[in-house]
């Protein structure tokens, strides 16, 4: 028997005219983008002095001291999913920031083990497919969330989950603070400490990935699926 005809190279249920194996070439960008990386930042609470706010305002200090264009959603006003058609002015707003950008910051407090209401709805206004435009796939993004009281990871992980869900490209480090109320100073700005100097991590790798990715992020999460419906138009 030719060893190398087997069982495993009959492929009956592929559709080869969508197949197409990845290559080191595919992935090489066909085009250079000359601005500069563009990051949008949510966080997910509404008080006078959300914590959660903070730390992205802090973020947004960094991304833009790297060199990086930054836009923070305001969530006040924005209505409940569904409660109003997509062409509301708030929710109008935040799918165009998602589109504009290459990179997200997503910031929760941990509420009863969870991310807040206030965050998830903003979430669920970015659909995964919106006249033939998804807002989030491809890009990519740093998850972070603010404690009350002592270090927890629930937060982080949701936001994880919701990441792989929106398709995005979430980076491996993130930051959980543990008693916000500690860590910032009566200003507003976060005091130095080793949660501070987690954030600068996280930032500078969401920053480099980005650098990587937002190139080629089309041909990266491109999918076989897709291709066989030709009727689905991904435009990133």
């Amino acid at each position: 028997m030719d060893q190398r005809q087997s069982p495993t190279d009959d492929f009956p249920a592929l559709d080869e005219a969508r197949f197409i194996p990845p290559t080191a070439g595919a992935l090489t960008p066909s085009r250079r983008f000359d601005h500069p990386p563009r990051f949008l930042l949510l966080y997910g609470s509404l008080r006078e002095r959300s914590y959660s706010r903070l730390l992205i305002e802090e973020a947004d200090r960094l991304l833009r001291r790297m060199g990086g264009e930054t836009r923070i959603f305001d969530p006040r006003g924005l209505p409940q999913p569904d409660g109003v058609e997509p062409d509301h002015p708030k929710v109008a707003e935040l799918r165009a920031l998602s589109l504009w950008s290459e990179g997200h910051v997503w910031c929760s407090p941990e509420r009863h083990g969870a991310m807040t209401g206030v965050f998830k709805s903003q979430i669920d206004w970015l659909p995964l497919e919106s006249g033939g435009v998804r807002p989030t796939q491809g890009r990519t993004l740093a998850v972070m969330q603010v404690n009350a009281g002592s270090q927890s990871f629930n937060t982080v992980n949701q936001l994880r989950v919701l990441g792989r869900w929106m398709r995005m490209l979430t980076i491996p480090n993130q930051s959980s603070v543990a008693k916000a109320y500690d860590e910032f100073d009566e200003a507003g700005r976060m005091k130095p400490s080793a949660y501070y100097d987690r954030l600068v991590d996280v930032m500078e790798e969401l920053y480099r990935f980005t650098l990587l990715t937002r190139e080629i992020a089309g041909p990266l999460v491109d999918r076989y699926s897709e291709r066989r419906a030709p009727e689905v138009q991904i435009r990133l």
